[in-house]
């Protein structure tokens, strides 16, 4: 029987879904910053599992050499390894130990909810030091390596809703994400010649430790039954495919995109509404 996938056609029932949609990963390298827990820890999961030897890169080695070594005991190939995304000159000295890197996932970040007026100069700068400034000191060590190899490479940011639209009190967060998408477009354009491709992920309410009080909330939960086709929210484990697939050749034609990962809330809204018959 044949089956199309991707725009090619196998004429073969003897594939696994990760050979049929091209997302094994062995023989490359996966650097994953901000590995440690939710939608970082979930992508470096899945890209071990797919075979990369995958780097868990963030402040907390405690949670990484736990993760690291239970990717371990199943058999995959993986290392923890310490990075500090708010300490530009920490950055830089990692990125000199690193080995060659054909995956590089941008996942760090933080947040502060408040009033554009509320928001104090730490806040400011921590949030923009961890979401943007950190991402794009990394990408610029490990990019221009990537180029010089000569062996092509994927790049992928972990944006947010907040990378295509606004919601309030997430003034610098909103700023950090929307640069993030921009990064993304200009470095897809300025490294596709050396076949680097590089796209930006955009999860919508993907619950995890930053965000998990708000939507213990009652009225978080029922507002959100109205704005999107999903009914409930996502969890990392939801992101972490798209990532996977963008690191593989499958993907080797898409580049410059930030692609939402939301449930639909971008692109959908419910209402209570019912046609009579």
């Amino acid at each position: 029987m044949e089956k199309l996938f991707i725009g090619r056609i196998i004429a073969s029932e003897d594939y696994s879904i990760a050979e049929v949609i091209e997302l094994n990963l062995t023989g490359k390298t996966a650097l994953v910053a901000g590995a440690s827990r939710g939608i970082g820890l979930a992508i470096a999961q899945q890209i071990a599992d797919e075979g990369a030897h995958t780097i868990l890169a963030s402040r907390s080695m405690a949670n990484l050499e736990k993760h690291a070594h239970e990717l371990r005991q199943k058999g995959l190939s993986a290392e923890a390894r310490a990075i500090d995304m708010a300490d530009p000159k920490a950055i830089i000295e990692f990125a000199e130990t690193l080995p060659d890197i054909d995956i590089l996932i941008n996942v760090a970040g933080t947040n502060v909810r408040k009033p554009i007026g509320d928001y104090t100069a730490e806040e400011y700068d921590r949030i923009m030091q961890t979401n943007l400034h950190g991402i794009f000191t990394l990408t610029q060590k490990v990019g221009p390596k990537m180029v010089a190899r000569g062996k092509g490479g994927k790049i992928i940011m972990i944006g947010s809703l907040m990378s295509l639209l606004g919601l309030p009190y997430l003034t610098i967060y909103a700023m950090t994400k929307s640069a993030l998408a921009g990064l993304t477009r200009v470095l897809a354009a300025e490294w596709g010649p050396n076949n680097i491709q590089v796209n930006c992920i955009a999860p919508g309410f993907i619950v995890t430790d930053l965000n998990r009080d708000m939507w213990q909330r009652p009225e978080m939960r029922e507002w959100l039954k109205g704005v999107q086709s999903a009914a409930d929210t996502g969890t990392p484990e939801d992101v972490a495919p798209l990532a996977v697939f963008l690191s593989g050749s499958g993907s080797n034609f898409i580049t410059g995109q930030t692609i939402a990962v939301d449930g639909g809330y971008t692109t959908t809204a419910r209402w209570p509404f019912e046609p009579q018959s």
